[in-house]
């Protein structure tokens, strides 16, 4: 014998996991069931149902739509920091399959680089929002930072690489971002080469050389590397600086040869020293409710996705910079590379005056740390 069984119409199901989150409603259907068997049209398509969804939920389909800010122009020619994010943004977009997508900012479109990170640290999903942070965006948050512009620290591109790439100082200072941010400091990104002098008057090859001249300086920390060397320095802003350099105000400055042709310097400066100031670069950051909500193979994703985009942003910069260099010589620029000893010189003069000014900030076990890492890294990678 058979029977037929109704069910009460409108009832719903309710599924959640993860960023997933689907209501299921069914209607009435007649069911007939003979004995313990039951041929019910609704009910295999509820069970195939739950079946999609439990694959959907465990593979974290679910679209996030990143907003990703940087500074300068959507222009990789002319800005490094383009240059790694087309490139970033596409691999991790490849490497979740679709789940993350990035919406990209230039011209920090999003604000200023402090009201970027304050954006970045709040808490909940309603800002999905990643960042290209300098040390003016991040330093505020973990001014131990500091510890790793020490000047001539590295004597070359590899010793930086290893430094930021597997070094303690920089497992550590993620951590302390976190804790301090609830953020997640991905990576450090190579955005111009070192940091080389420039001036008007005369040709730099050992501190003694600046002696008297007037420099334009970022922030307290280079001040103090131009006064450690008998220069004066004072803080003006890029948009102001190829003014500055022009009239007089100042002399001299700093910057990667990008900076220098992006800022046409080399129409108000005769000379530079190639003297492995300061390693050049910025940091990619995550609001860090955003990053924990990808599942661990997306998120392992866009860390790969980090870490491919910055390998190759370091190759073609290093290509360029030379190239850029090569440039600035061509536009009347004398270009000097201290010696060994020359190095030394600026090493010995310059590090105190900037350590001393970092003792205010950063705590002497942070200094310790990052010096003894960047003396190993220069050590294993000398000679490559």
């Amino acid at each position: 014998m058979g029977y037929t069984r109704r069910l009460r119409k409108g009832r719903t199901l309710s599924f959640r996991g993860g960023s997933v989150s689907v209501r299921f409603e069914y209607f009435q259907r007649e069911m007939f069931c003979m004995g313990r068997g039951c041929r019910g049209i609704g009910f295999g398509i509820f069970v195939v149902f739950v079946f999609l969804m439990a694959s959907a939920i465990a593979s974290g389909a679910a679209e996030v739509r990143v907003k990703m800010s940087f500074t300068g122009p959507a222009d990789a020619k002319n800005n490094a920091l383009y240059y790694f994010v087309e490139r970033f943004t596409k691999y991790a977009e490849e490497g979740t399959q679709g789940r993350v997508t990035f919406e990209l900012y230039p011209d920090s479109q999003l604000g200023s680089e402090q009201e970027r990170m304050e954006l970045l640290m709040k808490s909940g999903l309603n800002q999905p929002v990643a960042d290209m942070a300098s040390f003016a965006g991040l330093a505020p948050v973990v001014p131990e930072l500091y510890a790793s512009s020490v000047p001539f620290m590295f004597n070359s591109y590899e010793a930086a690489h290893l430094f930021f790439d597997e070094g303690e100082y920089w497992k550590k200072l993620a951590a302390l971002f976190e804790e301090r941010a609830g953020g997640v400091l991905l990576d450090a990104v190579e955005e111009g080469g070192f940091l080389a002098f420039t001036n008007s008057k005369r040709e730099l090859k050992s501190p003694a050389d600046f002696s008297g001249l007037k420099f334009r300086g970022m922030d307290e920390g280079q001040l103090a590397i131009f006064q450690s060397f008998g220069a004066s320095g004072t803080p003006i802003p890029w948009g102001e600086l190829y003014l500055a350099l022009r009239s007089g105000v100042v002399e001299g400055q700093m910057n990667p040869a990008m900076y220098i042709i992006i800022g046409s310097l080399y129409e108000v400066q005769k000379y530079m020293t190639l003297a492995n100031i300061q390693y050049s670069d910025q940091f990619l950051v995550f609001n860090g409710d955003l990053f924990k909500s990808f599942s661990p193979g997306d998120q392992k994703a866009v860390r790969d996705a980090a870490r491919k985009a910055n390998n190759e942003t370091r190759a073609w910069i290093e290509v360029e910079d030379l190239n850029q260099i090569e440039f600035l010589k061509e536009k009347g620029m004398q270009v000097y590379a201290p010696t060994v000893d020359e190095m030394n010189q600026f090493r010995t003069l310059g590090q105190p005056g900037y350590i001393e000014w970092l003792k205010s900030r950063v705590p002497q076990n942070w200094i310790d740390l990052a010096l003894k890492e960047a003396e190993e890294a220069n050590a294993k990678t000398a000679g490559k």
